[in-house]
């Protein structure tokens, strides 16, 4: 059952199409993000009243425009609220684009013993049918829900961890899957099926992680993404180091096989010291395997997951 105690969450609000607004209650898509205050928000969800809730807005964007600084805004702000003895749960409303990254990242900074729960919607609060009100209500019940850990993510009734999550659609409502892997738990009229373990995290390496973005990141370690496809010349790696790529993440075909000619630049890449990850550009099942010789895999972590892993790896290297 969820907690009865006087145990606080916060809701940290950051846009997305969540607090977005369009003209027309019809109109789903051609909406602008971020225009509703995350007070608002609550407000709008009367199920909300009796929960013990804080809200602070620490931004209102588009998440497709989410940027380094905002993450480490982000991580140290839930840092803060976690560390308050008061504090059971931290959720944060988000954009669906690149909510997946968000949730890896503060997975590997923060490690966090108590549950960190993104939420997001696929239609705009002002929509005829919006999902976001529902999302934040079961993102308020995982929150508090006895023994939940970690950093989470709640969307059209399933609990997904952030190494597994992924945005699959573009428009429908139940936007996010988990490949094989499954939801760790789903929310069904405000009750919780526990599937699996709740997700734990490397804690030393985030501690030096947390360590390192304590102060404000002057140069974050530029990495890049670039695809393995038909026709594939390879000429963008060399491009990319002399911009200055510490890292580069290659989104390869099946089970992340590289083009000849992408995988001769990337090798010459390596020798000049670039890090290099091999994905896959596949929705589902990853990496499997490291054959000798292959470049270093990012083994289940989608290419987007894949580059966030590569820049703190960097990170933590100076």
């Amino acid at each position: 059952m969820p907690s009865t105690t006087s145990a606080r969450t916060v809701i940290l609000g950051t846009g997305g199409t969540i607090a977005g607004r369009s003209q027309a209650a019809s109109d789903n898509v051609g909406y602008r993000a971020g225009e509703v205050s995350v007070a608002d928000l609550l407000a709008a969800v009367p199920a909300l009243a009796g929960h013990a809730l804080e809200a602070r807005q620490l931004a209102q964007i588009d998440s497709k425009d989410m940027d380094h600084a905002l993450w480490q805004g982000l991580a140290q702000a839930v840092a803060d609220e976690l560390a308050r003895e008061e504090v059971q749960a931290v959720v944060i409303t988000h954009g669906t684009d690149t909510l997946e990254e968000t949730a890896w990242f503060l997975h590997r900074v923060l490690a966090p013993t108590k549950p960190v729960v993104l939420t997001a919607a696929m239609r705009p609060a002002s929509a005829l049918m919006p999902d976001g009100p529902q999302n934040l209500l079961d993102a308020v019940t995982v929150a508090g829900w006895p023994g939940a850990r970690g950093v989470l993510a709640v969307a059209a009734g399933r609990v997904m961890a952030a190494e597994d999550v992924r945005k699959v659609h573009g428009y429908r409502v139940d936007a996010f899957a988990t490949d094989e892997a499954g939801p760790l738990a789903l929310v069904q009229e405000s009750q919780l099926r526990v599937l699996r373990p709740w997700p734990q995290a490397d804690a030393d390496e985030a501690a030096r992680l947390v360590q390192a973005i304590r102060q404000p990141v002057t140069q974050w370690p530029r990495v890049d993404i670039v695809t393995s496809h038909a026709g594939c010349d390879g000429a963008l790696v060399p491009a990319l180091v002399a911009l200055g790529a510490r890292g580069l993440v290659a989104e390869g075909t099946g089970n992340g096989t590289l083009h000849a000619a992408l995988e001769g630049a990337l090798r010459t890449a390596q020798s000049q010291g670039v890090a290099v990850l091999r994905a896959s550009r596949c929705w589902a099942g990853g990496v499997v395997g490291q054959p000798e010789g292959a470049l270093p895999s990012a083994g289940l972590l989608t290419p987007a997951k894949a580059r966030v892993e590569l820049m703190l790896r960097l990170l933590l290297q100076g």
